[in-house]
């Protein structure tokens, strides 16, 4: 669904493969709604994002549900609810001790009992007076909305599903490919053109889904140091810095279509609170034909380099257009975001300011 081969760069900036830069909006508008809620992706849609993102973890039968992982304490109001008082329990979470209620332990019909809560209450208090409101959606809520929504503004909707913690499920017998692969054939989703792109941060479930279904597949890179949990300690293991070398991303093209490094392996802090030059990364990846998303952008100066934040105080919003511009300039080919209307601002101007330049370059 996305346009190619966009116009030349200027000399300042890197050239995106596609012909504009997407905006996806991270677990829906979660800068301006409790986070992985149909109203929070509504937000998202009727603010101009390209695309939602969506976090997928199942219940005890299987059904995938909107959550950015499967305890629910931060997010529902779990803990307040008498009858699950005793589902509380501390378990090991890909190598992570956790303790809280999980989805894993709850039928849907149980999960549906419970309702959404926004998880940074301290920062985002606005976004408290939505608490209540709503309930914690399946997959096949989320697809059936954006299908909706698209028809209803005569444009589709990307969908982007990241599968949270797929070893993990798979060893309490809760694979998560199966149920993803039913849920987008019931929607006529599983085709080469779907608006439905697949993540992970693991490698074996993206390239497990390369041999059975036909929809994009994007590789998640985290912190430079880490290692993706299904290759430690085996014959392939590799840290996400070594993926994102051109070694590791010729591997990663072998299964998936892009990559999604979050964004200091694009772009670097330096100890002066400003970014630092591009990395290769999103050059190398272009060679190869791989596409490239950066994540998270958020609009608080708590997660803004402190070249860019508006005083010192961590709730206040500082310069995100700044941050999305500089993306834009290094050509990455979609940012995600907490903020979905500041991006789409910033990528609207952004795109103006370069056809301007173009325009005076031609004279």
């Amino acid at each position: 669904m996305d346009t190619l081969l966009a116009p030349p760069p200027a000399p300042d900036e890197s050239r995106s493969l596609l012909e504009r830069p997407l905006v996806a909006a991270h677990r829906g508008a979660s800068g301006y709604r409790p986070e992985h809620t149909l109203e929070a992706y509504r937000t998202a849609i009727r603010m101009g994002a390209d695309d939602i993102e969506v976090d997928l973890v199942p219940t005890a039968d299987g059904v995938l549900v909107a959550r950015h992982e499967s305890e629910l304490s931060r997010t529902t109001d779990v803990e307040r609810v008498p009858r699950f008082a005793r589902r509380h329990r501390v378990a090991s979470v890909d190598g992570k001790t956790v303790r809280g209620w999980f989805t894993e332990d709850f039928t849907l019909d149980e999960v549906k009992r419970l309702t959404a809560r926004e998880r940074k209450a301290r920062l985002r208090v606005s976004n408290t007076l939505y608490d209540g409101r709503e309930g914690v959606p399946t997959l096949d809520e989320v697809l059936a909305m954006a299908t909706a929504e698209g028809l209803r503004r005569g444009r589709p909707v990307g969908i982007l599903l990241e599968l949270k913690n797929p070893s993990h499920f798979a060893a309490l017998g809760l694979g998560l490919v199966d149920p993803l692969l039913a849920a987008l054939r019931r929607h006529d989703l599983d085709r080469p053109d779907s608006p439905v792109t697949i993540m992970a941060f693991e490698t074996r479930v993206l390239r497990e889904l390369a041999s059975r279904s036909r929809v994009p597949r994007v590789q998640l890179l985290g912190a430079a140091h880490r290692t993706p949990r299904d290759l430690r300690g085996s014959a392939e293991a590799r840290t996400y810095a070594e993926l994102a070398t051109p070694e590791g991303l010729a591997w990663v093209g072998r299964y998936a279509h892009g990559v999604g490094p979050t964004k200091e392996l694009v772009l670097p802090v330096g100890d002066d609170g400003a970014h630092e030059a591009v990395t290769p990364l999103v050059r190398d990846a272009h060679r190869l034909g791989l596409t490239l998303q950066v994540w998270t952008l958020r609009a608080e100066n708590r997660f803004l380099p402190p070249a860019l934040r508006a005083g010192d105080d961590a709730v206040p919003l500082g310069d995100m257009s700044g941050e999305v511009t500089a993306f834009l300039r290094a050509g990455v080919d979609r940012v995600i975001t907490d903020h979905p209307d500041i991006a789409v601002a910033a990528r609207d101007a952004f795109a103006a300011a370069s056809a301007q330049r173009r325009r005076q370059q031609a004279r």
